[in-house]
C-alpha cells in the first residue's frame, strides 16, 4: 500500500483564490437576473478585493460585457481571471473541482456531478472541474468507489482540515430522494472520505433545512471556523418546522468527537425569520459564509439577526474582517454565497 498524502485543507487556509461562475441565464432566479447580475459584481467585487477571482464564463461576448460591468464598478481587473466555460448553472461548490492537497503539490477531485439527483440539464456543468483544473495546470482525478464514478457535491461535505468532517444523512443516505450514490452505506462513503480527502473522522448530523433544493447540504447547517469549533444554527421558535432537526442535530454535534478524540466546541448560530415566495419556502442561513483570506463574507437578510450572525462571526473569526452581503437576490435560487463559491488552496 501506497502512503495517502492526500488532504482536504480547511477553508481558513491560505487560499490562491475563488472560483465563481457569472450567471448567463435567469432561469435560477425568476424575474431577478438583471438584479443579479448586479448583486454577482458586487460578489467579485468583495472577493477580488483579498485574493483572485476565477470567473466563469460561458463565451467572450460575456466576458467582454461583464468586464464592463466590473469597470464601472471599479472592480480590481488584475484579480479577475476569467475562464470560459459553458455551464448549466453557477453553483460552482457542487459542479466545480474540489482541490486537495496530495503532498506537497495540489490535485483537483472530480466529484461527478449530477444535478444533485434531482434535475436532468447538467451535462455542461460536467466540463468544469476538468476546464478548471486545465485553466490552474492542476492533475484531474475522477473520484470512483469500486469501479464507480461517486457522486458528493462540495455543499455536502465540510472539514477542519485535520482529518474531520462534517456531512449530512438526509443528504447521502437518504433511501429514496435524491440519491446520489445507490446502495451506498455510511462505510461506503467513509472509505471514500479517507482515500481521496484524507479524511479519518466523520461526524454525521441528521436533517437539513427545510426548502433545501438539495436535501440537506452541510454548508446552510454547521461549519468549522476552526480546527476544534463548529458553528451551528438553530431554530429558537417551536412551531417552525426546523425546529426540531436542528435541535437533533445540535444534540449531535454534543455527543461528537474530533480526530484527536476530544468534543468540539459548539456556537450556536441564529436563522433569520422564514422567507418565503409563492408556495416555496427559501432555505436562508447564515451557515453559508464565505472564508478568504483575511476576510469572511456572510449572507444578510434584511433581518434582525443580521446583525447577531455577524457579531458571533466576528468573534469566531478575530483576525478576519466580516462582511455581510445582502442575500435577498441570491437565496431565490435556493442558495448564497458559499454555494456560489469554491475555494482554491494556495
Amino acid at each position: 500500500m501506497t502512503e495517502n498524502k492526500r488532504r482536504f485543507p480547511a477553508e481558513w487556509e491560505k487560499q490562491q483564490g475563488v472560483l465563481l461562475c457569472f450567471p448567463h441565464n435567469g432561469k435560477d432566479w425568476p424575474g431577478k437576473y438583471e438584479a443579479i447580475q448586479w448583486a454577482f459584481v458586487e460578489f467579485i467585487k468583495k472577493v477580488a478585493t483579498y485574493e483572485t477571482v476565477f470567473l466563469i464564463v460561458a463565451d467572450q461576448k460575456l466576458q467582454e460585457k461583464v468586464t464592463q460591468m466590473l469597470q464601472m464598478a471599479r472592480v480590481n481587473l488584475a484579480n479577475v481571471s476569467f475562464v470560459i466555460q459553458k455551464t448549466n448553472r453557477s453553483w460552482m461548490r457542487d459542479s466545480g473541482p474540489i482541490i486537495i492537497k496530495n503532498g506537497t503539490s495540489r490535485e483537483a477531485l472530480n466529484f461527478n456531478f449530477n444535478g444533485w439527483a434531482k434535475y436532468k440539464n447538467y451535462q455542461l456543468d460536467r466540463h468544469v472541474p476538468a476546464t478548471v483544473a486545465q485553466h490552474l495546470n492542476l492533475p484531474l482525478t475522477q473520484v470512483m468507489y469500486q469501479g464507480k464514478p461517486v457522486i458528493i457535491e462540495g455543499g455536502a461535505i465540510d472539514t477542519n482540515g485535520k482529518g474531520t468532517l462534517l456531512t449530512s444523512e438526509e443528504c447521502l443516505m437518504h433511501p429514496d430522494i435524491q440519491v446520489r450514490n445507490p446502495n451506498f452505506t455510511k462505510q461506503d462513503y467513509e472509505a471514500v472520505f479517507k482515500e481521496y480527502l484524507g479524511i479519518t473522522n466523520v461526524i454525521w448530523l441528521g436533517d437539513g433545512v427545510e426548502g433545501d433544493d438539495t436535501h440537506g447540504h452541510i454548508d446552510d447547517l454547521c461549519r468549522f471556523v476552526n480546527e476544534d469549533t463548529i458553528v451551528t444554527i438553530i431554530e429558537t421558535d417551536e412551531k417552525d418546522a426546523n425546529y426540531k432537526p436542528l435541535q437533533d442535530n445540535l444534540k449531535r454535534l454534543q455527543n461528537a468527537t474530533l480526530e484527536n478524540g476530544k468534543a468540539p466546541i459548539i456556537v450556536a448560530l441564529p436563522m433569520p425569520k422564514r422567507i418565503d415566495f409563492e408556495d416555496l419556502r427559501l432555505p436562508a442561513s447564515y451557515a453559508n459564509f464565505l472564508i478568504l483570506n483575511h476576510c469572511v463574507l456572510v449572507p444578510t437578510f434584511n433581518d434582525p439577526n443580521d446583525r447577531v450572525a455577524l457579531n458571533i462571526l466576528a468573534s469566531c473569526f478575530p483576525d478576519r474582517e466580516i462582511i455581510g452581503i445582502s442575500a435577498i437576490d441570491f437565496i431565490w435560487g435556493f442558495g448564497t454565497l458559499h454555494c456560489l463559491s469554491q475555494q482554491i488552496p494556495a
